[in-house]
This record gives C-alpha cells, sequence and structure tokens, in this order.
C-alpha cells in the first residue's frame, strides 16, 4: 500500500499531497484585486516553490485545471502561462470560467504532477 503524505495541511486543505509518485496541489490564487498578469505570476510562482518541497519541477506537470474569473483575461493569462512552460513539456490543459472565492480572484490554478 502507497502512503499518501500531506503538507501545510490546515482544517479545510493541504496545499501538496503526494501518493506514490504523483503530487497534488491545491488551488493557487495570487494577490486579490491585482492584475491578471500579477495573480497568474503569482501562482505559477506558488507553483514553483510547492513543486520543488513536493520533489518536482514544472516540467513534471501532468495536468493543469485553470479557472478564469473572466474568459476574456485567457489572452492575458496564457501570455504568463506561455512564457512559464518550459518548452515541449506543455501538459494536459483544461481552462473555464468560474466564479471563485472572491471576486478579486481573477485566476486559480490547480496541478497535478509526477515526482523526479
Amino acid at each position: 500500500m502507497t502512503d499518501i503524505t500531506r503538507s501545510h495541511t490546515g482544517a479545510r486543505m493541504s496545499q501538496i499531497v503526494t501518493h506514490g509518485d504523483t503530487i497534488y496541489l491545491a488551488g493557487q490564487v495570487g494577490t486579490a484585486g491585482a492584475s491578471v498578469t500579477r495573480q497568474t505570476e503569482e501562482c505559477l510562482e506558488k507553483i514553483d516553490t510547492l513543486l520543488a518541497e513536493a520533489g518536482s519541477d514544472r516540467s513534471r506537470i501532468l495536468q493543469c485545471t485553470i479557472w478564469l474569473a473572466d474568459m476574456a483575461d485567457f489572452a492575458e493569462m496564457n501570455a504568463v502561462w506561455d512564457a512559464w512552460v518550459p518548452a515541449g513539456q506543455a501538459p494536459a490543459r483544461a481552462c473555464g470560467e468560474a466564479r471563485l472565492a472572491t471576486p478579486d480572484y481573477k485566476v486559480e490554478f490547480i496541478v497535478v504532477a509526477a515526482r523526479s
């Protein structure tokens, strides 16, 4: 049986859950009220940090789900995402529109990755 490890665990969620060589990250958001560009940059910085802590990196992302508060921000978010994803290492990805936890959040990223 493979152990499950949880890190940065609170009453509601864990920021990192690992099961075997698979890493699951909680949804990452940026500074409420900041631009889509800045929130995306902050989300991706958090993802880099959490993946490194879990023994992985952005080249090992298997799947990413992205929620935008407004699909009109799709191109702005993608400009940051496209520069961040390593060439030839794009994960399976979905992006949709959703009402996020507060109207000041514009984007949220949910990642599943393989351990390095």
